[in-house]
């Protein structure tokens, strides 16, 4: 999925957990408003300003591996479901699961359905997260077209309770308004840092390449393994 300006949504994005955080709402309710996120230069807080110190990457594989592959990818971007839920389970079978590789997962934020997902799928840790991101993933094309944003954040939150988590807990890591902004905040670093201008994206021992064939990956990371 390419985007123009992806760090700009991802500057406009770190108002999007005060939103759900502070509003009046019910379970049929849901405080964001249905609309695009705004411009820049709205946002009335700077990744600068933010503290990102609480997140974490999303680990699995080898972590003392000497090749890192890097995912970026939105939960709402087709092209990172279609990596997710084909390519990647080869890539699990063969590399990840075996230790040959460190893998990390790193969020992209294009829409406030994207950070609701992440919410969501970090709401369990480091333990649950890829369990849920599989979930999210093979599920997208049904809970992204629920219709309202109460419908899509009650699809979230099935998803959730699928993966063995209390209402209660969910409930809370949706309405974490610092969570939200500082994962946005974070997200926006690593991708200016990286050049990510699109997903899904990989950075490969430190070298980025766009969305690829599983075939075309294996040969990057083979050569890697082998220098």
């Amino acid at each position: 999925m390419n985007r123009r300006n992806i760090l700009l949504g991802g500057v406009a994005a770190l108002g999007l957990g005060s939103w759900y955080m502070t509003s009046n709402r019910t379970t049929n309710t849901v405080a964001f408003p249905d609309a695009p996120l705004p411009g820049a230069a709205n946002a009335q807080t700077t990744a600068e300003e933010v503290d990102t110190s609480g997140i974490v990457d999303m680990v699995t594989g080898n972590p003392d591996s000497t090749v890192e592959v890097i995912e970026y990818a939105s939960f709402t971007c087709p092209h990172c479901a279609t990596f997710h839920t084909g390519a990647l389970k080869e890539l699990k079978k063969e590399y990840i699961d075996t230790g040959k590789i460190k893998f990390v997962y790193r969020e992209v934020f294009f829409d406030r359905f994207g950070l609701w997902a992440s919410l969501v799928a970090r709401c369990g840790g480091q333990e649950k997260f890829f369990g849920m991101a599989d979930l999210i993933y093979a599920g997208q094309s049904e809970w992204t077209r629920a219709g309202e944003p109460a419908a899509i954040v009650e699809e979230l939150r099935k998803i959730g309770r699928l993966a063995g988590m209390e209402n209660d807990k969910i409930e809370a890591c949706l309405q974490d308004g610092d969570q939200a902004q500082a994962m946005v905040a974070w997200y926006q670093k690593n991708a200016e840092a990286d050049g990510i201008d699109s997903t899904p994206s990989f950075v490969i021992n430190g070298k980025k390449h766009s969305n690829m064939s599983y075939a075309d990956m294996k040969k990057i990371i083979d050569d890697a393994l082998a220098g």
